[in-house]
This record gives C-alpha cells, structure tokens and sequence, in this order.
C-alpha cells in the first residue's frame, strides 16, 4: 500500500493475465475458438497501458501544453482509424468528417469540463485532461462506429421506401431521416444505460478507481457524474454531427438513392 492507495505490483499482473488465460484455455476446451483472441487481446491491453502510463506520466512531469496537444492529436488520429475499422457497411472516404466530428465534439466538451466545470491550474492540466480525452473518446469511437454501421445498415434495408419518398417529393434529408434518427438511438443506448444504472447497478470505472486510490468517495462519485455527463453530451452531438455530413453519400447530385455498389 503506498499512501492511501494499494500497489499494484508484477506478481498482481501476472495473476490477472493468468486469469485471462484460464478463461482462453476453458473457450479452446468448449471449440468457441476465441482463445488465441483473448489472450493476444489482453497481451496487447496490457502493454498498451503500461506503455501509455508511461507517456502520461512524462506529460504530467514535463508540464509542456504542447506535450498534451500532441498526445490529444495521436489518440483522434486513432480514434479515427478505431472508429472505421468498426463501422461495418460503410463507404470509403469518410476518415475526413469522422475526425473532423472528433476534433469538434472534443474541444468543445474539453473546454466546457475543464474551463466550466472542473476550472484546474494550469488549464491544460495534463493529470486531467489526457485522462478526460481518453475516456471521452472510448465511448465516442464506440458510439460512432455503431451509428454509421446502423446508420448504411437501415438505407439499405429501406430502399424501396427511400426511392418512393424521393419520387413523391422528399429531400434526401427527410427521405435519410429515419435511419439518421434509428443510428442516433442506437449509438446512445449503451450511455443512457450507464446513467440509469450507475450509482445502484454499477460503480463505474473512474469512481473505482479513485475510491481504491485512496481519494475521497464522493469527490470520486461527482468527477464520474461530469465525466458520464460529458459522454452523453459528446456521444449525441458527434453521432449528429457524422450523419449531417454523411448521409449525402447515400444519394446522387441528382437527389436520387445512391445503391451500395456506387458509393
């Protein structure tokens, strides 16, 4: 124990990657065949944490903004790659409006928390906004990724009913609206799930991890109530924002539906 918080040292990472390898080995005795994926999934977890501590840890040390900047940009530049790699069903060409969505969403939700909200000194504080960028952009990849995959998913499936609102009148906005609104929806359930559950069902992750370091549990239970608060907002506004810039590559210049193939 070092402080008010517990130490987590190698012999502790030995015993959970083990763990995960006892459950590896059970998935190769039952042939569900994701063994060798876990266990490389965790391997790799592990060392990109560590590796990421690290970096945090010099950021936080050197106290540079151009430091935090800097490791801002790598984590939307991959962010972006995360996001279309997850999204199934899309088209080429979108890592434009996905990162340009990021870079809105986050500087605005950044700036609130951390002007607004939180108020640290220096106002670039590395120990919170690295942090706060990160788990803002966890749950925005994963928001994104599942709208824009629901998001083609549903144009397809609503073809027929896409080309009769065309050939009645509609515009390609309130023809795509439908799908606009049923990837929104999607994209947010699992954060309205956070809400509803956090505090009875769940402690979440951030408030744990403060609690077991040591900090004081109800400093630990409004920090999580910004930050889930911020991901709502973040993940409604970014999954808007995508499908305002995205849902014209359904259709032609001539307002007509655009198939899959010629996307």
């Amino acid at each position: 124990m070092s402080g008010n918080g517990y130490v987590i040292d190698n012999w502790g990472l030995l015993v959970a990657l083990l763990m995960v390898a006892v459950a590896a080995l059970v998935s190769e005795l039952m042939c569900i065949s994701i063994g060798k994926t876990l266990m490389w999934s965790a391997i790799r977890a592990l060392v990109q944490l560590c590796v990421m501590g690290v970096i945090i840890g010099y950021v936080i040390r050197s106290n540079n903004p151009w430091l935090v900047f800097g490791v801002i940009a790598v984590m939307l530049v991959a962010a972006v790659q995360i996001t279309l790699s997850r999204a199934k069903g899309i088209p080429k060409g979108l890592a434009g409006p996905v990162l340009l969505s990021l870079v809105i969403t986050m500087l605005l939700m950044i700036s609130l928390v951390t002007e607004l909200v939180v108020r640290p000194h220096p106002w670039y504080a590395p120990q919170l906004v690295v942090p706060l960028t990160g788990m803002l952009l966890g749950n925005t990849v994963s928001a994104l990724a599942v709208g824009l995959s629901r998001f083609y998913e549903s144009m397809n499936e609503r073809r027929d009913e896409v080309d009769t609102l065309l050939a009645l009148g509609a515009t390609p906005w309130e023809a795509a609206r439908p799908s606009i609104v049923s990837s929104i929806r999607l994209g947010l359930l699992p954060t309205t799930a956070s809400l509803a559950s956090c505090g009875i069902v769940t402690i979440p992750g951030m408030m744990a991890g403060q609690v077991i370091a040591g900090g004081d549990p109800l400093n630990a239970a409004k920090y999580q109530f910004v930050v889930l608060a911020a991901i709502a907002a973040l993940t409604l506004v970014a999954d808007a924002l995508i499908m305002t810039m995205t849902y014209r590559t359904c259709f032609t210049d001539k307002d007509q539906y655009k198939p899959p193939e010629d996307r």
